[in-house]
Formats: structure tokens, sequence, C-alpha cells
């Protein structure tokens, strides 16, 4: 399983991913699922995936040839004018990738599905965030629907409706996706650290603060165990509930 979330701000964009993959509780491995093109001053796009990893992979690796292609003899993420266009593309080529599975005689489309999350920049437009389906369809965050998550959702999702701010800082972004994937990780062992992250500042045109979050980094743990900390003093703060006698 997966845990990521792209999220629209008024100062950008912020992307964060898990890199747990499995097929049972022993066979464990970690892969990167973020993926960052960009040409400086032109444009940034930041990609996250869920689902198959053999389509997610092959996904990416298309959309990464075909950007390294001259641009006048096929469209890429690199040569698209804007990002309705960058999610048409990659839409496209995610539909195109679960037919051949099809068309390879493998029937059970739904075990080669797969969900991203696709947002950054083409220069002369703003910052966008799109959810883009299985199916090639896609729809675009607004102020209503300002973040996306894909994968093991339920568990992080909570803390993100009630705390998120569009005109919050990177930082104070960071510290609230950390508790959404600390709660996501506590429920469900098939999402784990370490995590990787961009901070997209609007208008830059060029990829922000990237990195990776590993499950014993320092804040982390602070964060974790802070926010562990902090549920039970709220909880302790509310009046208990009273119990009436049943009437005889």
């Amino acid at each position: 399983m997966t845990y990521c979330v792209g999220m629209m701000l008024d100062r950008g964009l912020v992307f964060m991913s898990d890199t747990r993959t499995n097929a049972g509780l022993d066979n464990i491995s970690t892969f990167r699922k973020m993926s960052i093109w960009q040409t400086p001053g032109d444009r940034s796009i930041t990609l996250m995936s869920a689902g198959n990893l053999a389509t997610t992979q092959a996904v990416v690796s298309l959309l990464d040839e075909r950007s390294k292609r001259r641009r006048d003899r096929a469209p890429s993420l690199l040569g698209v004018d804007s990002m309705f266009q960058a999610a048409r593309m990659v839409a496209d080529t995610l539909r195109e990738v679960i037919a051949n599975h099809a068309d390879s005689g493998q029937r059970a489309d739904s075990t080669f599905d797969a969900t991203l999350v696709l947002g950054g920049q083409v220069k002369g437009g703003p910052h966008r965030l799109f959810l883009i389906y299985p199916e090639g369809n896609f729809i675009e965050a607004d102020e209503d629907t300002p973040f996306f998550q894909v994968g093991e959702t339920k568990y992080g999702r909570p803390i993100l409706l009630r705390a998120y701010d569009p005109a919050m800082s990177f930082e104070a972004a960071m510290k609230l996706l950390l508790v959404s994937f600390d709660s996501t990780l506590k429920a469900n062992l098939t999402v784990g650290a370490p995590f990787d992250f961009h901070c997209y500042e609007k208008d830059s045109l060029e990829t922000g603060p990237t990195g990776r979050v590993a499950g014993d980094d320092p804040y982390f743990q602070l964060v974790s165990h802070g926010w562990g900390q902090a549920l039970r003093e709220a909880l302790d703060m509310l009046p208990d509930f009273t119990l009436h006698p049943a009437p005889k």
C-alpha cells in the first residue's frame, strides 16, 4: 500500500510520499514514489503514484524517456504549454500502460490500476494540482478541495481536514503532513518511512526544497511523540461522560 499527499498553499505546493511496497508482512521493499521534471526558469512538475508498482514505474519510465527526446519529435512534460496539458499527457500515458497489460493477455485490469497526483507550474500559468484516475480522467484541486491523498488515505485525513490552512508556511505544512503520515503508519503496517518530500515555491519555476525523512529522524520522532502526548492531554481536558443508573 501507499500514502501520498499533494497540498495547495498560497505559497505554492507541498508533496509527500511514503516509500514502502510489500506483498506480505515478510516481503517489504522500499521504492521511490515521487518523480520531478524541471527546466529551471520554465517549469517544475512533480508526480506521485499509488497502485501497482509495475504500472507506476512504466508510466514514469515512459514520461522520462519521452522528456529526453527532442521536443519537435514527440510531446513531453518538458514541452507542454500548460499544467492542464501535462495532466492530459500523464493521464493518457497511464491509460496506455494499463491497456497494454490487458492487450498482453493479463485481463485482471484492476490488478494493474494506479492513481497519480500531479502538480507544478509551467511558465505563463499558475501552480496547479491534479488527481489522475486509472481510467485516464482527472480532477483539479481548488478552494473546496485543496489537497489530494492517494493510497491508504483514511487514517491521515482527519488531521488534514482540521488543521489545513492555505496561508500556512512550508514549515507548518511539513509538520502537518508528518503528523498525518505518523497517524497512517501507526494504523497500517503497509505504509512506512522514509518519506520523500518536495516544497515548490510558486512562480519560482524550479525545484524547491526536497529531501527524505527517515523513521528515526529526530524531528519526526519529536512530532510523533509530541502529537501522541498532546492527544492524551486533550482527551484528559474533556469532561468525562456521565452515566446514569439504569431505571428500575
